[in-house]
């Protein structure tokens, strides 16, 4: 294999080929990720494509890949990311991932989970991800299968131990608000912003005291810092006030939350067609920064929704996707968020959608995203 080019043979090359026990390995493993890789940029949404994506491409393959036994049928394909160790897969596509931001920086990183909703069957319940997303590079970083939302609590320190975000700001929604994780975070060297709601019912209490207390009194005797959003447009008029309380006293049992700096609120208020509503959420943070700063924080926490979740789910079709088996299903995500990164690096402007038909239309193109990997 020239891997010149085509460096995924590079990135994934420490990964152990799953069929070496069975002795029967026609085509060679680091050939069947590229093709997967390939296929998958190029609009490919399940194996059987794969499979004629990588026919349709012979000549071109042929270039790159030593394809010693020609191409692949869409069952062998189908059958070695099936074999495939997903945390192997994961643990290359972190280390890619992680070299990526150290030459772009690393600033924030989102933690969200989301569930392949048509990947449950007979052979278990839908698959849900527990996924991390660098905001400011546009990356996704790496991500944890677990078999229930509920079960996020336990994932996200399993993800936590994959990456590197010394220096970043973590956000988690209220699930992950969680003393164990702000811990984990710290230990890291990384600083944390979470979400608080129910699940903590003294940690919301307090803080709606020590903000009700402060408002009361003009905030007088207290560190604090307020900062404002107003955004206008289709019908809609949101103001977002957020109000931040540093070194806050009167939290119970304060000092199990790994180095608590701040408490603080978001008031919105959003009318549309002249009906005006209300919302408060409440947050901790280990960083001493400005309200601006904790603002711009958790609006950008939703650039994993908008940017990874609801970009694998319109253009990949990731929620419609019905590969039921475990394995094959989480490594055909993890397939998704290769492609994924390549073309939002891809300097071009153009959706994704338009991206994946340019790279499946003109193999220059598909030359020109892959190359993204030659950076590292």
């Amino acid at each position: 294999m020239v891997t010149s080019s085509l460096s995924v043979a590079k990135c994934f090359s420490r990964m152990k080929d799953p069929r070496a026990r069975l002795g029967r390995c026609y085509h060679n493993f680091l050939d069947i990720i590229v093709i997967g890789v390939c296929g998958v940029i190029c609009g490919c949404d399940n194996w059987e494509q794969i499979g004629k994506f990588a026919e349709h491409r012979r000549p071109w393959l042929e270039r790159f890949l030593e394809l010693p036994r020609g191409i692949p049928s869409y069952h062998t394909i189908k059958r070695v990311f099936g074999f495939l160790d997903p945390q192997a897969f994961q643990r290359c596509f972190v280390d890619w991932t992680q070299a990526l931001c150290r030459q772009l920086g690393l600033a924030q990183v989102a933690i969200d989970g989301k569930t392949l909703r048509s990947s449950g069957g007979i052979l278990g319940p839908a698959l849900h991800l527990v996924s991390a997303w660098a905001t400011d590079n546009h990356l996704s970083l790496g991500q944890v299968a677990v078999e229930e939302k509920s079960n996020e609590i336990t994932a996200i320190p399993k993800l936590l131990e994959l990456l590197d975000v010394s220096g970043a700001l973590v956000t988690i929604d209220a699930m992950g608000c969680q003393k164990e994780i702000a811990k984990a975070i710290r230990d890291q060297g990384g600083d944390y912003i979470l979400t608080v709601k129910d699940n903590q019912p003294h940690l919301v209490e307090d803080i709606h005291s020590i903000l009700t207390e402060g408002f009361e009194s003009d905030f007088e005797g207290m560190e604090y810092d307020w900062y404002e959003t107003e955004d206008r447009g289709h019908g809609r008029e949101e103001i977002r006030s957020y109000t931040v309380i540093y070194n806050p006293e009167k939290i119970r049992n304060s000092d199990a939350w790994a180095d608590l700096q701040v408490i603080g609120m978001c008031h919105s208020e959003r009318t549309v067609q002249g009906q005006t509503s209300h919302e408060v959420r409440y947050f901790i943070g280990s960083r001493k920064a400005s309200a601006k700063t904790y603002g711009d924080a958790l609006r950008n926490h939703w650039r994993i929704e908008n940017c990874q979740h609801w970009q694998l789910d319109v253009s990949f079709g990731e929620d419609s996707s019905r590969i039921q088996d475990r394995n094959g299903a989480e490594n055909f995500a993890m397939l998704r968020r290769i492609a994924l990164n390549l073309l939002k690096q891809h300097p071009s402007k153009g959706s994704i959608d338009t991206k994946r038909l340019q790279a499946g239309w003109n193999t220059d193109f598909l030359e020109e995203v892959l190359h993204i990997l030659g950076k590292i």
